[in-house]
């Protein structure tokens, strides 16, 4: 079953102090380029948290910052740069906001040279700057650049994280295509049992690889549902069914006391627990489960309760494998396997005629299989179900059409 689900968070936003009332100057204003030889500054502002200060206006006066000669705006990366004439500048620091009478910071006595890249940063972080905030100031600051540390280290955590969800993502694709992956290694003249053997060596390492990942993460981020419905996927894949039982049963949990909680993952986590139960003998437990992730995760219901099908057919179940067809074809009714497993769970019922000594079909057994032809007339299982419509005396029907899907 390929599931991807995939988790992130947004880094924190970082916020700027209030302007600080210094020196007297003249609101900026941008100016044009300047005629003549020139120099070049450029320089990368920094706010007070230590973050880059993406909005802004940098400015060059000559008199002591009484007025402001040439103004270059902050761009999105907190950089600025421009031309002027050679000479020696006090490079002024504005916010959006800063009144016209005011400056949030200032550096005299920059040279610029002509024919040369002068550098000049803005770093209001530093300690000369922060010293000079007002008491109040400084101990909000002090308490965001805390918050801020301690949001960066969650997003690095929510980075990894994501990271390793993407390998589990591949991981899965990987164990699903096992059957395939072992026939193309080991050619198609290999035995069964060996492919089968190589199949269940490739499924074992995803699967164990997965384990390993999510015990670490959901350790890591335990309040994370989306760690433990995979982590429980892991499990089932290494048939450690009581484990992925609580596993799941900790998805849902989680879920159930999110405030913003996911659909996609609360029917993970329950057909995870049909699966669990199916493969366990308790059979109506294992329909309750996958009943309830159609209901929470109505798009993917026809998915969900294809795979409990498949299950109840591997686990030899038969009854409990037409009930499964059966609501997955109400949904979709042009799912060509979903009939053959529905003809393959009623055929075992089939009986013989006392007096004809023809056999007996039951109800609906040829019906599907024929569904199945028409369907899929060169599918997988067609070579098969030929043969068994054959045995029971019966002609091909290709007049079949699909019913439109039952609207939920």
């Amino acid at each position: 079953m390929k599931r991807t689900i995939s988790l992130w968070v947004g880094l924190l936003a970082l916020a700027l102090l209030p302007a600080l009332a210094q020196t007297p100057a003249a609101a900026p204003a941008q100016t044009p380029a300047p005629s003549g030889p020139t120099g070049k500054v450029h320089g990368h502002v920094t706010n007070p948290t230590g973050a880059s200060q993406t909005v802004g206006s940098v400015s060059l006066s000559n008199d002591g910052g009484r007025t402001s000669k040439y103004t270059f705006q902050v761009n999105a990366a907190g950089d600025y740069s421009g031309e002027v004439p050679p000479g020696t500048y006090m490079v002024l620091f504005r916010q959006p906001d800063t009144p016209p009478d005011k400056m949030v910071d200032s550096f005299d006595g920059v040279k610029v040279v002509l024919g040369q890249d002068v550098l000049q940063d803005i770093d209001m972080s530093r300690k000369e700057f922060v010293e000079k905030l007002p008491a109040e100031q400084q101990k909000q600051l002090e308490e965001l650049k805390k918050h801020n540390a301690e949001a960066l280290k969650a997003n690095e955590v929510i980075k990894n994280l994501n990271a390793d969800l993407r390998l589990v993502t591949q991981d899965i694709k990987d164990a699903d295509g096992a059957s395939a992956t072992a026939e193309q290694t080991l050619g198609a003249g290999a035995s069964k049992a060996d492919k089968e053997a190589k199949a269940a060596e490739i499924k074992t390492a995803k699967y164990t690889e997965i384990e390993t990942l999510m015990t670490k993460d959901s350790a890591a981020k335990p309040d994370a549902s989306i760690l433990w419905a995979q982590l429980g996927q892991a499990q089932v894949g290494l048939k450690k069914y009581d484990e992925a039982e609580a596993t799941f049963k900790k998805a849902l949990d989680l879920e159930a006391n999110s405030k913003k909680q996911n659909i996609a993952i609360q029917g993970l986590a329950n057909s995870g627990l049909g699966e669990v139960y199916a493969r366990t003998g308790k059979l109506q437990q294992a329909a309750d489960a996958y009943d309830a992730a159609a209901k929470v995760n109505p798009t993917q219901g026809a998915f969900y309760l294809k795979n409990e099908a498949v299950i109840f057919f591997q686990v030899n179940q038969p009854d409990a494998q037409v009930a499964a067809a059966d609501k997955a074809i109400a949904i979709d009714p042009t799912s060509p396997i979903l009939y053959y497993l529905k003809g393959n769970g009623l055929v075992g019922k089939t009986t013989m005629d006392d007096k004809t000594k023809k056999l007996v079909a039951p109800p609906g057994c040829l019906e599907a299989y024929q569904k199945y032809l028409q369907l899929a007339p060169d599918g997988l299982y067609a070579g098969e179900v030929k043969g068994i419509l054959q045995g029971f005396n019966q002609t091909i029907d290709n007049s079949y059409k699909a019913p439109k899907p039952t609207k939920k």
